[in-house]
């Protein structure tokens, strides 16, 4: 089990990016970028023993930041905040003052704004084998939101084959707070689409969304639709192949609780990824909008050749009053733990 800080000579707003390599006793590897805290590789050994990379990126970390790559971004791999998926019309009010974000295509916040912690080189705080802390200070008015906010998220693989993701933040004034990974995962040695992976989540509810994936508010049962995953099935068995899925999912789970979120499995190379998580929903997402040149090995990455689970608070909750509270106060301690689990189906 060890831990490698590997300097990369890239220098961003007088940071250099640094990455970071976890090695546990089973070979498996980890790379982590301080740039967004990217997860750049997630290598295992599927069932017949070949070493697998998991995860969808680049090779060079230059690729990270290329104009090419940012015209149609795909947030490969990195932490969203300081507030996930999408923010009606990007305004948010907290104790009567309203507050003004940056807005996307259609009219709302997404993923933060225009520059989000996706984009951020973070602090390496510390390397304990195997693990990694990393920090972000992001200030008060950065993309428009309030208090001086501080975030640390350590990174620990384990001998059983866990990457653990422990999120931490505090604030200095009430500020609005939801933070998410977006890996982007495929499980097949041979890339290609995703609509044979098998999944299931522990989901009875989806959040209805407007025609800009904007959560409203009401609660959808999935029985009898295309988002009921309560038990295993081919990810493309029901879905419109022009859309995939872009949706949330409420987890039947307790506030708070530590539980399954999905798990997905692949039969050529036998891998199974099981995510779990403290956070009330996931957000599943087959890349519709993934069009990547020269991904890793100089493979070109399309639509529907990945999955996303995106573990988080309810999307657009900070406008929603009856879902869950994502306004964090000074001395509160903002908590989220993911767990990506890798084993053989």
């Amino acid at each position: 089990m060890k831990t490698k800080l590997i300097k990369t000579g890239k220098i961003i707003d007088g940071k250099e990016i640094l990455g970071v390599e976890l090695t546990n006793t089973q070979g498996t590897y980890v790379k982590i970028y301080n740039y967004g805290a990217i997860i750049n590789k997630f290598i295992v050994a599927n069932k017949h023993g070949e070493k697998q990379d998991i995860v969808l990126g680049f090779d060079d970390v230059d690729q990270y930041t290329s104009e090419d790559y940012l015209q149609n971004y795909p947030y490969f791999g990195a932490v969203i905040g300081r507030y996930a998926n999408r923010i009606k019309n990007g305004r948010f009010s907290i104790d009567g003052e309203t507050y003004q974000l940056s807005q996307a295509s259609g009219g709302d916040c997404l993923h933060g704004g225009d520059i989000g912690f996706d984009r951020k080189v973070w602090d390496v705080l510390s390397t304990i084998d195997p693990s990694v802390t990393l920090q972000y200070v992001s200030a008060a008015g950065e993309e428009h939101f309030p208090g001086n906010l501080t975030v640390q998220l350590t990174f620990k693989l384990t001998d059983e084959n866990e990457l653990i993701l422990d999120f931490k933040a505090t604030t200095d004034a009430p500020t609005a707070i939801n933070l998410t990974h977006h890996s982007y995962f495929n499980l097949s040695p041979d890339g290609g689409s995703v609509a044979d992976h098998l999944h299931r989540m522990p989901a009875s509810y989806y959040l209805e969304q407007d025609d800009n994936y904007v959560v409203t508010g009401k609660l959808l049962p999935v029985a009898g639709t295309i988002h009921d995953f309560l038990g295993d099935k081919t990810i493309g068995r029901d879905w419109n192949a022009a859309e995939g899925y872009d949706q949330t999912y409420v987890l039947d789970k307790e506030y708070g609780e530590f539980t399954l979120a999905s798990e997905t499995s692949e039969q050529s190379g036998g891998l199974k990824l099981s995510v779990y998580t403290t956070e009330p929903v996931a957000h599943f997402y087959t890349a519709k909008y993934m069009d990547v040149k020269g991904g890793k090995a100089g493979k070109d990455y399309h639509p529907f050749e990945a999955f996303c689970v995106e573990t988080q608070h309810h999307p657009n909750a900070i406008n929603i009053p009856q879902f869950p509270n994502t306004v964090l106060r000074p001395g509160e301690i903002y908590k989220q733990t993911t767990i990506y689990k890798i084993e053989h189906s």
